[in-house]
């Protein structure tokens, strides 16, 4: 049973997967989980927490979240720190290799490029509407050809002529696959030659014009995979570095930057302790705004059947929560959209 005082957690929440990652003082890692969101992000930070509970007795000092589900998450949790993707983990790889001035990013359906100078983002992209090379499209086709996608990338480390496989997007990249697979081709061979297509989607959609400078971070999810990480060091005639805590490094940069800013501010953490977090009932609905020609989506937070936040808005008209959204609804019936004014 860990006893520690003064950690600082960070929560990423997103699409395919939700991480919680526990600091030191020191910013030393002393809990981490990786789970998957399964479409539950409320559910799956309960279950974070959850396992933060069993693993120990901690004294948290602040929270940080990160990821597209950031203000959920950070309306549920009380977080003190509340910052985007690229932030979070560009402030993670300058921590765990100052060094780094490229950062490779491959998630579950997001891709990123973070361009680092003296510790510092500089720049970024991100895909677009490809998510080819993304955690879910690997998974999938790992799930077509019947192999567990631990092994995938061992995989094509055995190929001895990888195939050529259309890389310029998901839907090309699956059908050449498929017509390659019944011409009879090796799985190894198949593989590797998705691995190095899915890479040059990437250099190609993702990095596009982008100067990939040493020394390189290779995180996410998808740097499991080391067929994938062997095309990337192929491609770009250099090492790729895969850190220790790849997949988690988003929870990690949030945990951090909750700790600059409880440092800096001196303020007392807004977090809503472990046992709040895990046994309140809590559940969102939304509403369109049809106020003006904006159309805004409006997002609602409820616990224990009352308004704890909102959000979507453009202008300040719904920041007031004794606003009612007047959609002709009972909030504890749960989530909902339908047109509303104010």
């Amino acid at each position: 049973m860990h006893r520690l005082s003064c950690c600082y957690a960070g929560i990423d929440v997103g699409s395919v997967s939700t991480k919680l990652v526990l600091i030191n003082g020191a910013r030393e890692v002393v809990f981490q989980t990786y789970l998957r969101t399964e479409g539950g992000p409320i559910q799956a930070i309960q279950t974070a927490f959850r396992e933060l509970a069993e693993a120990g007795s901690w004294t948290i000092a602040g929270v940080g979240a990160t990821g597209s589900g950031r203000r959920l998450a950070g309306v549920m949790v009380g977080a003190d720190s509340v910052k985007n993707e690229i932030t979070a983990h560009g402030i993670a790889a300058a921590h765990v290799e100052p060094r780094v001035q490229t950062v490779i990013d491959i998630g579950g359906q997001d891709s990123k490029l973070i361009i680092i100078r003296d510790g510092v983002s500089v720049g970024f992209n991100m895909n677009t509407i490809c998510a080819a090379g993304t955690g879910s499209f690997l998974d999938h086709q790992a799930g077509r050809l019947g192999i567990p996608i631990e092994e995938f990338g061992h995989y094509a480390l055995r190929s001895q002529s990888p195939v050529k496989i259309s890389g310029r997007c998901g839907v090309f990249a699956e059908s050449d696959l498929i017509h390659k697979q019944q011409l009879g081709y090796s799985k190894e061979d198949l593989i590797a030659g998705l691995c190095q297509a899915l890479v040059g989607n990437y250099l190609t959609n993702v990095a596009r014009g982008k100067r990939i400078e040493p020394l390189v971070l290779f995180q996410g999810g998808v740097a499991a995979n080391v067929g994938i990480r062997a095309a990337l060091e192929e491609r770009l005639g250099q090492q790729v570095i895969v850190p220790e805590h790849f997949r988690v490094m988003g929870a990690l940069g949030a945990a951090i930057l909750a700790q600059q800013f409880m440092d800096r501010t001196g303020r007392e953490t807004k977090f809503r302790g472990i046992d709040e977090i895990i046994g309140f009932h809590c559940y969102p609905r939304g509403f369109v705004c049809l106020d003006c020609s904006n159309n805004c989506e409006i997002n609602e937070l409820y616990m224990g059947g009352s308004l704890i936040s909102r959000w979507g808005s453009r202008c300040a008209k719904w920041d007031d929560l004794s606003l009612a959204s007047k959609d002709g609804r009972d909030p504890s019936k749960g989530p909902v959209l339908a047109g509303a004014g104010r």
